[in-house]
């Protein structure tokens, strides 16, 4: 059984049920799971004689990060001119006839991109969402990819079946036969869908959006992913379209919508929510449904501000998505969640105040938050991106560096320009104010997949090359 020290950081943010901040800390793994976490001067006889020993030494350790929504198909079609400036519906409809250009070694290339990206930056678990499947595509190319490079996967099969011709947004020749979507995802859920503790790979259930599948669909979406246990995924709410669409199309809410459908529950996530009104709140903290938070993307769209501080302190859990590499366009968890701190505090001060009575008769004024706190703060913001994630994506195994827990972590180095000035104050806080670092280690369950900054599993320049050349030939085909 390998086992691997961390040894002697300068802190590791633990995000444990106690928060525990801990100073000349290590961690010792074995077979893939913390054996130990806590002082360096307490660590357990044995443990320098661990196969792999990493000096964390000036270095602040935290949780993997998780990404809970993702298109990593689209690192092919960053910055394309056309759409730099549009919003939702305009962007997709101009590049869903690009991506209607994809094919299997593609949807390889692409994932194994975005995922070297996003492990770079930190974050060790990722779902993707992948709704389009033309030229012989399938989930299982993604699903491979992720089994190379070493990261911990949700793969969400999306879908789309209501074309331009009955009313949707997506053209006809980019969606498919409801009973063959069904039938996938049914055959990928048996094949792949491990919900054994510390799996590597999960399936969900994820129907592209309300305007791009039918009611039935959804429904039957519902039945069949509850029958198998598995989670389940979407996009809701994201911009004033979308919620237009929702009330021409089906003359209520998208939270009335998803309630209608069977689409709440503890085994839900929504992406966005970005127009989610108070009663949509209240129906999502009622039934424990989850929220995607993807800030970046609802920037670069114009999609508004999401109210994730009204949604915490109305007890719903939320976790941060990079979103789709050519709606961000990056996939820097670390990036992603200096955006969310930053972007709640704009929010707040675009809320007009609200002043109410406690019920002890105090006066006091909030920030179109419920009650409860209206700031965000930088360790709301990490805890978010960590433990947050793994409640949306219904991981128990990650999220926090705790005993039993799988080994996945990463290490930023507080010595690096990045933090100068900034770490001798506040490591923790450094990482999400200060420029988003990129991690020195990555493990994940116990594997070292990030070493010095590089990634350890694949070759970066070739697949580079390779993804550049796709690149290139999916917009000129």
């Amino acid at each position: 059984m390998s086992t691997l020290l961390i040894h002697n950081a300068h802190t590791i943010a633990t995000q444990d049920d106690a928060e525990r901040e801990l100073v000349n800390a290590s961690i010792f793994v074995r077979g893939g799971r913390i054996a130990f976490v806590g002082s360096t001067a307490d660590l357990p006889p044995g443990a320098f004689e661990a196969d792999e020993v990493i000096d964390a030494t000036d270095c602040l350790v935290t949780p993997g990060l998780v990404n809970t929504h993702h298109h990593m198909y689209q690192s092919l079609t960053r910055a394309i001119p056309g759409v730099q400036n549009a919003e939702l519906f305009g962007w997709l409809r101009g590049l869903y006839p690009i991506w209607a250009g994809l094919n299997p070694d593609m949807i390889y290339v692409s994932t194994q991109i975005a995922m070297a990206e996003l492990l770079l930056s930190g974050c060790t678990t990722s779902s993707d969402h992948l709704y389009i499947y033309p030229n012989g595509v399938r989930l299982d190319d993604t699903i491979g990819a992720a089994q190379e490079i070493g990261m911990r996967f949700t793969a969400t099969r999306g879908s789309m079946s209501v074309g331009q011709s009955q009313g949707g947004l997506p053209p006809d020749s980019v969606v498919e036969k409801e009973p063959f979507i069904l039938k996938d995802t049914q055959r990928l859920i048996e094949t792949h869908h491990d919900d054994s503790f510390g799996a590597m790979t999960h399936v969900a259930v994820a129907p592209c959006s309300p305007f791009s599948v039918s009611r039935d669909l959804m429904r039957e979406s519902a039945l069949l992913a509850r029958r198998y246990g598995v989670r389940m995924h979407t996009h809701l709410a994201e911009n004033d379209h979308d919620l237009a669409y929702s009330r021409e199309k089906f003359n209520c809410t998208p939270a009335q919508y998803a309630q209608e459908l069977g689409w709440l529950g503890p085994d839900v996530w929504h992406a966005h929510c970005v127009k989610l009104d108070a009663d949509g709140i209240n129906l999502f903290a009622a039934s424990r449904t989850g929220v995607a938070h993807c800030p970046c993307s609802n920037m670069r769209l114009a999609s508004g501000i999401a109210p994730v501080r009204r949604m915490l302190n109305a007890g719903i859990a939320v976790g941060l998505g990079v979103d789709g590499s050519a709606s961000n366009d990056g996939a820097h968890m670390v990036a992603e969640a200096r955006q969310a701190l930053l972007l709640a505090r704009v929010g707040r001060a675009m809320q007009p105040p609200d002043v109410r009575t406690t019920e002890s008769g105090e006066t006091r004024t909030f920030f179109g938050c419920d009650l409860g706190p209206t700031e965000m703060t930088a360790r709301d913001v990490l805890r978010m991106a960590t433990r947050g994630g793994a409640q949306v994506l219904g991981r128990s195994d990650i999220g926090h560096l705790s005993v039993g827990m799988c080994a996945d972590l990463s290490m930023f180095d507080l010595t690096t320009l990045s933090f100068a000035g900034g770490a001798v104050h506040d490591p923790v806080g450094a990482l999400l104010l200060c420029a988003s670092a990129q991690a020195e280690v990555v493990v994940v369950n116990g594997n070292v997949v990030v070493r010095n900054g590089e990634v350890t599993t694949v070759d970066l320049g070739p697949l580079m090359e390779k993804h550049n050349a796709f690149a290139r030939q999916i917009c000129t085909s």
